[in-house]
């Protein structure tokens, strides 16, 4: 269930980014919006700079060309209040008509913060009086009481923090709660789907969101099922016809190879039919052999060959096969070589020893089989990096890279379509359905003799420290 973990995980990291590129978004936002609704100067600086360019002369103030021209194209009026009588004593041309002529310190107080008749208004200083700039009533808004806590602003700061993190916390319980049914829809869809390649059974309740999925799941793992149980039962038919076929020819074969035995020996035979029966006895074994070595497939791939593993010696294993084999080659046509160095001793391993010795056996029976002018045998035992290796190569006549790639990547004896094909002996399958059994492995090519090469691979038994 490492899946749902990670789907949670990436619905939070968008989640978050999301919400952090949004803040900053708006942050931006609100920063152009502010620059393209503030004018290019401040009012307050506008003030203080119509309060400099005028100038108190005997017959009043007077405002530079340049100044005049400006106001004269400006939205906003401007006035100037004498300090000792609090009268206007200057204004501009689009003066308001609501405006008085004269103001009380409270007014100038009020016009100072704030407004005069509903007109957002800015002082600045002049030579004996005071200036004041005012704009249209939908221009600015003003906050007449700009007065702040002085704790708070010092904690300004860390309460911006506190409120982002809580709006975050707050984003997320919200994210939760509303994907908290999708995710329990999610869950077992995906336990479903994990559980699918294991052949199990799986029921999931079609409701919610996806219902129509969680639907496919289910009828998909019926037919995985289905699928499951026809192939069992043919695979035990098989399997069964294969041991009935087996069992039945063994009682007339018997019979054929002791007929053919009498009267390979009865002297009353002519020396050409002596050597008829004695074909016919060997054709005949290799037709038991061939009958044992199906039977023994059959077993190991439906795993029906109960193994017995115990702690061996790879060496002495080997050794008695090759002796085996060195005692029935009686006209010296396939000397064996043991190779083994002698320094080795013992090589652990954890196998069922008649069926390796079996291995071992078909792999010399191999050399001898596809070599009938003769043929040298090499075999050896060797222990590297934690594992056993068996090898047994040949100087005869070899594989070509065709047979090589048949051998490596067709598991199957026979092939059936629209003719039968025999794709190479039972020798090498039972090799390699003994090699699986016991966790190793079965590698084929070429040998340094010139011939063929097999080698088998096994997990060295790693004994405790005494």
């Amino acid at each position: 269930m490492k899946s749902v973990p990670k789907l949670i995980r990436r619905f939070m990291g968008i989640l978050m980014i999301s919400s952090v590129l949004i803040l900053f978004l708006n942050i931006a936002c609100l920063f152009m919006v502010g620059r393209s609704r503030t004018a290019s100067g401040s009012p307050y600086t506008e003030a203080k700079e119509i309060g400099a360019a005028l100038q108190r002369t005997p017959e009043g103030y007077v405002c530079d060309g340049e100044l005049a021209e400006r106001l004269a194209q400006s939205d906003f009026w401007a006035i100037c209040i004498d300090e000792e009588t609090h009268r206007v004593v200057w204004n501009t041309d689009n003066l308001p008509e609501e405006i008085p002529g004269e103001f009380s310190l409270g007014d100038i107080s009020r016009l100072t913060l704030g407004y005069v008749k509903d007109y957002p208004t800015y002082a600045g200083e002049v030579e004996g009086g005071l200036v004041v700039l005012g704009y249209p009533k939908d221009r600015y808004w003003k906050s007449m009481w700009p007065t702040w806590d002085l704790d708070f602003i010092a904690n300004l700061p860390r309460t911006a923090l506190s409120v982002l993190a809580v709006n975050i916390l707050l984003i997320l319980l919200i994210y939760v709660i509303a994907n908290a049914g999708l995710l329990r829809t999610i869950r077992p869809i995906v336990e479903g789907i994990q559980a699918l390649p294991e052949g199990e059974a799986v029921c999931l309740r079609e409701r919610g969101l996806l219902s129509e999925l969680a639907a496919s799941i289910n009828r998909t793992s019926e037919i995985l099922c289905s699928q499951k149980q026809e192939l069992r039962k043919k695979e035990t038919a098989r399997a069964n016809w294969i041991a009935g076929v087996s069992h039945d020819i063994r009682t007339p074969l018997s019979m054929v190879m002791g007929y053919a035995g009498q009267l390979g020996e009865d002297n009353g035979l002519t020396q050409e039919q002596q050597g008829k029966a004695a074909v016919i006895l060997r054709q005949s074994e290799r037709i038991r052999n061939l009958i044992n070595d199906l039977n023994l497939a059959s077993r190991l791939e439906y795993n029906m060959q109960s193994g017995h593993f115990t702690q061996e010696n790879l060496v002495s294993i080997v050794r008695q096969v090759a002796v085996d084999f060195i005692n029935l080659d009686i006209d010296g046509r396939y000397p064996i070589h043991w190779e083994t160095d002698e320094a080795l001793g013992v090589c652990p391993v954890n196998v069922d020893k008649t069926l390796l010795q079996r291995a071992v056996s078909n792999l010399i029976q191999n050399c001898i089989n596809h070599n009938e002018q003769g043929c040298d045998i090499f075999v050896r035992v060797e222990a590297q990096d934690e594992r056993c290796c068996v090898r047994v190569e040949d100087d005869g006549v070899g594989v070509t890279e065709e047979q090589l790639h048949r051998l490596r990547n067709t598991p199957h004896y026979m092939v059936c379509g629209e003719a039968v094909e025999q794709r190479h002996g039972l020798g090498l399958l039972i090799v390699k359905q003994i090699m699986d059994a016991h966790g190793g492995e079965t590698v084929v090519g070429h040998s340094v003799h010139g011939g063929f090469l097999a080698e088998l691979v096994l997990p060295e038994l790693i004994l405790p420290e005494r």
